[in-house]
């Protein structure tokens, strides 16, 4: 297993360390429904070094990319985040990604998990392009603060940014605990007020030390992925492998925000095959809450009117709504708001609730 450059901090902060994506990684450092909340109401820190970093240079990387992803790129500003696919013909996704378009590169961050198998796929199909594809993964650490708070923490160690004018889905460069030229976004993966840092690896140490000295005063601490999880969860953020994979597509996961279909975006991977699915869906992704004993989980059988209709995709108890909730495909024609349900759990049923999604965002105000 690989270890990110934060590995020491983890383990002196008592984490409990999983394989994660080919990585050894903090599921937790307390309990995780605990750590929840503490982002909820205050701000965590998280490392997402285990995430993949791509860059792409050269006079065609617009039009290379646009002919990979899902996303307009050469409609993207400068500047700005745009949440986009990597689709095979068939429509099915490899992965899901943050593109961030600057004047000279095209950046990309993927999933740890799928990063070897995008590096692969970008190279299969670079031919007859002018594109260059680095893969800075093992160069740049990244680090998040996520929380209410963060704006108040983060301004004291990144210099050169004015964050509260620093838009949703948006990046620019300034310096963080003295280190010039640093990429900061405004982006995150919980559905609450948060940023991202992209530091040299051998300054991630120090970077993250001085977070959370300069968070103590807002009760900051450091986040593991289960809390993670179940913050994107109430976010209506898709996971790979769960949402999404090589059998969901885009359309029917509720996700076509990330998908172009303008015509002066030209054919691009899994276009036609996406066209059709959205001219004809057959099943749609919906929220479920329940408040019985068992939170939902990827597999569980959801029943309507006594019959089996769909699948769990993903599930988990939440803090911040104080029920538990889930993600389910069901056919198009069903999942409606309020609509009565059940979750099969091993032969036995539990109540639940269609909802809409998300269930929690504080991410724009």
């Amino acid at each position: 297993m690989k270890n990110t450059p934060l590995h020491s901090r983890h383990v002196r902060h008592g984490a409990r360390l999983v394989e994660f994506g080919g990585w050894e990684m903090p599921v937790q450092y307390g309990p995780i429904l605990e750590e929840v909340t503490r982002v909820r109401t205050h701000a965590g820190l998280f490392d997402l070094s285990h995430m993949g970093r791509v860059r792409v240079t050269g006079k065609d990387r617009v039009a290379y990319l646009d002919r990979l992803l899902t996303n307009h790129v050469a409609k993207i500003t400068a500047g700005s985040i745009r949440y986009a696919l990597f689709c095979r013909a068939d429509g099915m996704p490899i992965d899901d990604l943050l593109v961030y378009p600057d004047t000279d590169e095209v950046f990309l961050v993927v999933n740890a998990s799928n990063t070897d198998v995008d590096l692969a796929w970008m190279r299969e199909h670079q031919k007859g392009f002018d594109v260059v594809i680095q893969d800075q993964t093992d160069e740049l650490a990244m680090i998040a603060v996520q929380g209410p708070k963060s704006r108040e923490i983060t301004e004291h160690v990144v210099k050169g940014i004015d964050l509260a004018k620093l838009g949703y889905y948006k990046f620019a460069y300034g310096t963080v605990c003295g280190i010039p030229n640093v990429r900061v976004s405004r982006t995150g993966y919980t559905g609450e007020l948060g940023y991202e840092l992209y530091v040299p690896t051998n300054a991630a140490s120090r970077v993250w030390d001085e977070v959370l000295t300069a968070g103590a005063m807002h009760d900051i601490a450091p986040i593991g992925l289960g809390a993670r999880d179940t913050l994107r969860l109430e976010a209506g953020m898709p996971l790979y492998g769960h949402e999404i994979d090589a059998t969901h597509d885009p359309i029917q996961a509720g996700l076509e925000f990330g998908v172009s279909f303008a015509p002066e975006k030209g054919d691009w991977i899994g276009r036609s095959a996406l066209e059709a699915i959205r001219a004809r869906p057959v099943r749609r992704l919906v929220g479920v809450k329940t408040d019985g004993p068992r939170a939902p989980r990827q597999g569980y059988g959801v029943a309507v009117s006594g019959a089996v209709v769909g699948a769990v995709a993903s599930g988990s108890p939440s803090p911040t709504l104080s029920t538990n909730i889930g993600t389910a495909y069901v056919p198009v024609h069903l999942g409606e708001p309020g609509t009565a349900a059940e979750i099969d759990i091993k032969g036995k049923r539990q109540a639940a609730t269609f909802c809409a999604l998300p269930f929690f965002s504080r991410t724009r105000k």
